[in-house]
């Protein structure tokens, strides 16, 4: 009867659909001893995937099978740099005009944000996510059901009046979580799927 009823739950569980995720983490630091002052990770099933320092300034692959999205996109790793060079000045203005906001000079800081987005390969469900945190704290998200922003901390309200009033840039934010960034998930798993489904990454 045991063995039964883990086959039961063996097959529901194989029936089941798989929740896979694409993230990049950006990490602005300031006075952080030994560490670059802007990095970028990709992730893709919290598998690295893709990085990017301020040390090297080019964006690599993380994987074997990375390698092969310039099958289909030639110029991916040199579009990809040039793009994270951009955010790098970006990043080191921001974590300054943050510490200017929080009346802080000197010390250590850290600014980091989050984006991306999750597909339920059996439903076909995409839920998006879009976040700064600095110090460790939440600072502004981005809410793709009410599309809104959402400001916890006082110092990130004019931040948030910005970019509500800014239609292009909410439109634009929807469009990339829930289109560009599920097209990209995909894509990438198509990629990696042997490699990871050794790792017991897919079902």
């Amino acid at each position: 009867m045991r063995i039964f009823v883990f086959l039961v739950i063996l097959a529901l569980h194989s029936a089941a659909g798989v929740t896979h995720s694409l993230k990049y983490i950006f990490t602005a630091s300031s006075q952080v001893p030994n560490f670059p002052e802007f990095v970028d990770v990709g992730l893709l099933d919290d598998v690295p995937i893709s990085y990017y320092d301020s040390n090297t300034e080019r964006k690599v692959p993380k994987q074997d099978w990375m390698k092969r999205v310039t099958e289909d996109y030639p110029q991916y790793w040199e579009s990809g740099t040039d793009v994270l060079k951009g955010f790098q000045q970006s990043f080191k203005a921001s974590i300054e005009t943050i510490k200017q906001r929080f009346n802080q000079t000197g010390g250590v800081h850290i600014f980091q944000h989050m984006y991306g987005c999750e597909w339920d390969d059996e439903t076909g469900e995409v839920n998006g996510f879009y976040q700064h945190g600095y110090n460790g704290e939440d600072f502004i998200s981005f809410d793709l059901r009410t599309e809104t922003w959402i400001a916890p901390k006082q110092q990130a309200f004019d931040t948030k009046m910005k970019w509500d009033n800014n239609k292009a840039w909410i439109a634009q934010t929807k469009n990339y979580l829930s289109q560009i960034c599920p097209d990209w998930l995909k894509k990438y798993l198509n990629y990696g799927r042997s490699s990871l489904m050794r790792k017991g990454r897919i079902t």
